[in-house]
C-alpha cells in the first residue's frame, strides 16, 4: 500500500533559519535533489505536504533501474532514508506559499503553519495534482464514493457491485485492472476511441470479462445522497445519456501543476502551466531551479527515473550557482560512518 508519511509532522516549523537550498516537494525529484545537494555539502531543507509525491498513488514499481520490482512505498522509504543519511532535513505537513528575492544572495521562503526561512537557492519539485471533472455531485461526494486514486482506495470497494473509472491513460487502465479484482463490474469511461495508455494495459483490460468499455463518452453528473449511487454518462457522438448504478467513481484523468505558486513567484510557465526550464533545470529566475513533473521538460514522458534524474541535475545547477555567486561554504557531511 502507498506510504502515508504526511502525518509524520516535524516537531518544529523552521522560522528564521538559513539554508544553502530549500527543496519544495518530497517526491522522487525532490528527494533525489536532496541526495545530491547534501553530497555537495549544501545545507538542505525539504518542505512538503507529504513524502512520496505521485508514488503514493501507485502500489508497485517495476521499471526503476536496478530495483527489479518492488512496492512503491519501499522505494519512497529508500529515497527518504538516503536523503536523510547525509543531513537533509525534511518538514512535512507544510505548504509553501511563495518565494521572494530579498537581495542578491537570499530568497525568503514562506508557507503554511508559520514557515519562514532564507535560502541561497530554491529547487521546486512540487509535482502535479489530480485533475477534476468539474461536474455536479463531484465535490459534494468527494471521499464518499468519489476517488482520485484507484490504488489508494480500491480495497475499500471490495465486494461492491460496480464502479466507474474515468480516463484513458496508464493510471485509468491500471485502476480498472486493479478494481476488476475487487468489484463485480468496472465501467471504463473514456472520451475518445483511442487510448494514451500503454497497449499492454489496454489489451489486458479487454481480456477481463467484468470490464466494460464505454468510449466516446463523458461523465456529466454524479448522483447520490450520502454516497455515490449512480453516474450519468453521455455519448459525445449520439448525444445519448444513460445512468449507471454504481457504488463509486474513480477519476483518473491526469494531473496539473500548482500554477498559483508559480504565479506568486513570478516564474515563466508554458501553455500547460508547467515551469519552463532549460536543460540544466534553470528557471526564468536565477537561483530558482525546478525538477520533475512540474516542469516543461519531457511532458509526454513522466517517470520516476526521469524525475530523479531532473532532481540530480537541479541539485548540480544549484551547487554551481552557489560557486559562481561566491556563496558556497561547504557544510560538514553527516551520516557517514
Amino acid at each position: 500500500m502507498p506510504l502515508r508519511l504526511s502525518a509524520v509532522r516535524a516537531p518544529k516549523i523552521p522560522r528564521g533559519e538559513e539554508y544553502d537550498t530549500v527543496i519544495v516537494g518530497a517526491g522522487p525529484a525532490g528527494l533525489s535533489a536532496a541526495i545530491y545537494t547534501t553530497r555537495f555539502l549544501m545545507s538542505t531543507l525539504i518542505v512538503s505536504m507529504d513524502v512520496g509525491g505521485q508514488l503514493n498513488l501507485t502500489n508497485w514499481i517495476d521499471d526503476y533501474p536496478g530495483m527489479g520490482g518492488l512496492e512503491a512505498s519501499k522505494l519512497v522509504e529508500s529515497f527518504k532514508s538516503h536523503a536523510e543519511m547525509f543531513g537533509a532535513k525534511i518538514v512535512t505537513g507544510v505548504q509553501v506559499k511563495t518565494v521572494d528575492r530579498l537581495d542578491d544572495s537570499w530568497f525568503l521562503v514562506r508557507g503554511s503553519r508559520g514557515l519562514e526561512v532564507k535560502a541561497h537557492t530554491v529547487i521546486l519539485a512540487v509535482g502535479s495534482r489530480r485533475r477534476k471533472l468539474g461536474v455536479p455531485g463531484e465535490a459534494e461526494l468527494a471521499g464518499r464514493g468519489v476517488s482520485y486514486c484507484s490504488v489508494c482506495d480500491a480495497p475499500l470497494f471490495k465486494g461492491k457491485d460496480a464502479v466507474v473509472v474515468v480516463g484513458g491513460g496508464d493510471s485509468a487502465l491500471e485502476g480498472a485492472l486493479l478494481l476488476s479484482g475487487y468489484v463485480g463490474k468496472v465501467y471504463l469511461v473514456h472520451r475518445r476511441q483511442g487510448f494514451r495508455a500503454k497497449p499492454f494495459y489496454v489489451e489486458e483490460a479487454r481480456k477481463k470479462p467484468n470490464i466494460e468499455f464505454i468510449l466516446d463518452s463523458i461523465v456529466t453528473e454524479i448522483r447520490g445522497r450520502d454516497r455515490v449511487e449512480s453516474v450519468v454518462v453521455k455519448n459525445k457522438v449520439t448525444g445519448e445519456e444513460k445512468e449507471l448504478k454504481v457504488d463509486g467513481i474513480f477519476i483518473e484523468i491526469g494531473s496539473e501543476p500548482p500554477k498559483e505558486l508559480f504565479e506568486a513567484i513570478g516564474l515563466e510557465t508554458d501553455s500547460m502551466g508547467n515551469v519552463v526550464v532549460d536543460e540544466w533545470m534553470r528557471t526564468s529566475i536565477p537561483g530558482i531551479f525546478a525538477a520533475g513533473d512540474c516542469t516543461s521538460m519531457w511532458p509526454g514522458f513522466r517517470q520516476v527515473v526521469t524525475a530523479a534524474a531532473m532532481g540530480a541535475v537541479a541539485a548540480y545547477s544549484a551547487y554551481t550557482y552557489l560557486q559562481e555567486k561566491g556563496l558556497y561554504k561547504p557544510k560538514p557531511l553527516t551520516g557517514l560512518k
